[in-house]
């Protein structure tokens, strides 16, 4: 079929009457988005034969990857240092052991984590070495061997930059300022995606690019914009409710990392941050300042060594509230309990080290001590330790010698997502999803497992989509005038809200509010029951057009980000519901029953007994959101017959030779 330009009439929520423009593509695969993830599928599906793609954004330097960090900013893969023996196997336990994860997907993270790395590396990215060429490895969260590596505080963002470099020297198409909104389905699968030109829509022309395509590759990152506390950048938003709204899958919406971050400049407040040992300051209404950790069942030099603890042990965990989570507890009642603002002062020791390190607990001390930082105050410290973790505030207006930096309760990362299998491929036919988006993780993850899932799950999508193109593609047709019938009903339901008064964002900031205060890393069961049913409410109230509003076409885009976070709202607090009554407290996230008592039970025995079940979401027949338990895959043990992989190795190969694709997998 051929591309074609179309013009459309539809009366607005005033009743006038508006011209659109539908601009119809056709391409073999469609890749949404500008980070890591989706990045790396397009250079994938490049360089394994397939280049009628199209990379498709809202902005190339928007989202996480580019612009998300923390001290360190980890990379997790297979130990390849010296002397540190790992096996793919070994790696895909740790992935597997941080409940209701996928066997299936944690070996294929863990098996092809080197292959990804590898081509980092080649890429440019600087991951460090010693003399001889040897990668180092450091332990991480969850981690029992020491798998992490790291480029600095900006790891991703080199990734991405990396791997820009290397899309645009093949001359991939790119087509960037598009948003996309709604996905395109059949029951054979995938038929395209249809997305919203920005350009036109901030001169005031109403416009819509469709993609008509049998592959989608959804790489949108996490639905951060659910939440009103948040870790992540601002051009984060996240477009998870395109996909529940087609119907895909979703797997684990409950489980997320919440912790530590900086709330002017958002960043995550982990590592050497912590391990600097700086002071905690919580500032009420009035202006008075006081170091309150020891307010909460610690002593002076107990808060030091949970301060220390927390730079490793960073995201908040139900299972270490008698240990570093009681730092995540005191800063929780400090900011949303008792409305004071909490800062990080690394002017200034805290109480516990007045006098000293002596007293701190063995493995901090050392710590300290073989990094040459028993001196000075906390900014010392940090500069010695890690001085481009101090350059980095300060290229952002921030100076830590001189101010304190203001932090809060933060959602950083959705460790669930839409439901893949281990070709990253959704319940839906030809529609994968990588990167932070799709649900490959449980309650808990080795830290830096996302930047190697990104990889791996892109990659190991656009192979499946190259290896099963010919049958896909082959007979793979769609009139434009079906396409067009679709456009048309996008653009009225899109029409209907333009009211000439913005009601979207009031809406959504209150919801986003409720959100951060009941469903996060404490979950009140009672207002999270009363907050579903508004939402429920709220949903079909939009779905007729009405309740959001937003003043003229510029504003369509706020208009389709909120339908969207309003959507995966409702999906996670499903998921949160069925696994408060499935599971109680775990991983990031305490349940807090009628009474307001808080639920202890941990990732413990309890846990363990339920490691192999996952939650499932999925939009039901009536709009709203149906949830269930499911097991989880085991880790697969294949034959590892050297004689029998290849011959499977040759006849994939050959059905990728003979669609003329003779490339590696």
């Amino acid at each position: 079929m051929l591309d074609e330009n179309l013009r459309v009439s539809v009366i607005t929520g005033v009743g006038q009457k508006i011209s659109a423009k539908v601009e119809i593509c056709h391409r073999a695969v469609a890749v949404v988005g500008s980070g890591a993830a989706a990045l790396n599928a397009a250079d994938w599906l490049c360089d394994l034969g397939q280049r009628n793609c199209v990379l498709v954004t809202e902005g190339m330097d928007m989202g996480t990857s580019r612009n998300a960090g923390s001290d360190k900013q980890t990379y997790y893969k297979l130990s390849i240092g010296p002397g540190n023996p790992d096996s793919t196997a070994d790696m895909a336990r740790a992935l597997f052991e941080g409940g209701g994860v996928d066997g299936r997907v944690a070996l294929a993270e863990a098996a092809n984590s080197v292959r990804c790395f590898m081509k980092l590396v080649n890429l440019g990215v600087d991951f460090p070495t010693d003399a001889y060429g040897q990668f180092i490895g450091y332990k991480t969260d969850h981690d029992p061997c020491q798998r992490g590596t790291s480029a600095g505080p900006l790891t991703s963002r080199y990734m991405t930059e990396a791997l820009e470099r290397s899309v645009r020297m093949k001359n991939i198409e790119i087509r960037d300022k598009l948003m996309a909104f709604h996905i395109l389905t059949s029951s054979d699968g995938i038929r395209g995606v249809i997305c919203l030109d920005l350009l036109s829509a901030a001169e005031g022309r109403l416009k819509l690019v469709i993609f008509v395509c049998s592959n989608l590759i959804w790489c949108t990152g996490s639905p951060a914009s659910i939440y009103e506390v948040v870790a992540y950048p601002e051009s984060q938003t996240g477009m998870s409710g395109a996909a529940l709204q087609a119907g895909a899958e979703a797997a684990n919406l409950q489980d997320w990392q919440y912790g530590l971050a900086s709330v002017g400049f958002r960043w995550n407040i982990s590592g050497t941050y912590q391990q600097a040992l700086p002071r905690y300051v919580a500032i009420d209404s009035q202006g008075n300042e006081r170091e309150f950790l020891s307010d909460y069942g610690l002593t002076p030099i107990e808060a030091v060594d949970m301060t220390f603890y927390k730079g490793y042990q960073w995201p908040f965990d139900v299972g270490k509230c008698d240990g570093s989570s009681r730092i995540d507890l005191a800063v929780y009642e400090e900011t949303m309990v008792k409305g004071n603002r909490v800062f990080l002062d690394f002017r200034r020791n805290p109480l516990g080290i007045k006098n000293g390190f002596s007293e701190l607990s063995g493995e901090a001390f050392e710590y300290l001590k073989r990094s040459g930082v028993l001196f000075g105050n906390p900014f010392n410290r940090l500069t010695k330790m890690n001085p481009l973790a101090v350059k980095l505030f300060w290229d952002h207006g921030i100076d830590l010698e001189h101010e304190m930096v203001e932090i809060a309760m933060c959602a950083q990362h959705c460790n669930g997502g839409i439901r893949v299998d281990d070709n990253w491929q959704s319940s839906i036919r030809g529609l994968y999803v990588a990167g932070e988006a799709a649900g490959t993780f449980g309650a808990y993850r080795p830290g830096g497992s996302a930047l190697n899932s990104t990889q791996v799950g892109s990659m190991r999508a656009a192979q499946h989509i190259v290896i099963t193109s010919e049958a896909h593609f082959g007979s793979f047709t769609v009139e434009n005038s079906a396409i067009l019938k679709e456009a048309e009903s996008c653009l009225r339901k899109l029409a209907l809200h333009i009211t000439g008064s913005d009601t979207c964002r009031p809406i959504v900031s209150e919801l986003q509010k409720t959100m951060s205060t009941f469903a996060a890393q404490v979950r009140d069961m009672d207002a999270i029951e009363r907050f579903r049913e508004k939402l429920s409410g709220i949903r079909v109230a939009v779905e007729r057009g009405e309740l959001l509003g937003v003043r003229c076409v510029e504003d369509l885009p706020h208009l389709v980000k909120a339908r969207d976070a309003i959507i995966s709202q409702a999906a996670v607090i499903s998921a949160i519901d069925a696994s408060a009554k499935t599971f109680g407290s775990r991983g990031s996230a305490f349940v807090k029953r009628s009474g307001g008592n808080i639920e202890l039970n941990s990732m413990g025995a309890q846990t363990r007994v339920s490691s192999n079940l996952r939650i499932i979401t999925k939009k039901s027949i009536q709009d709203d959101f149906a949830t269930w338990t499911e097991p989880v895959s085991e880790i697969p043990n294949p034959d590892s017959w050297f004689e029998t992989a290849w011959a499977e190795h040759r006849e994939k190969r050959g059905s990728l030779a003979s669609i003329g694709k003779g490339v590696s997998l």
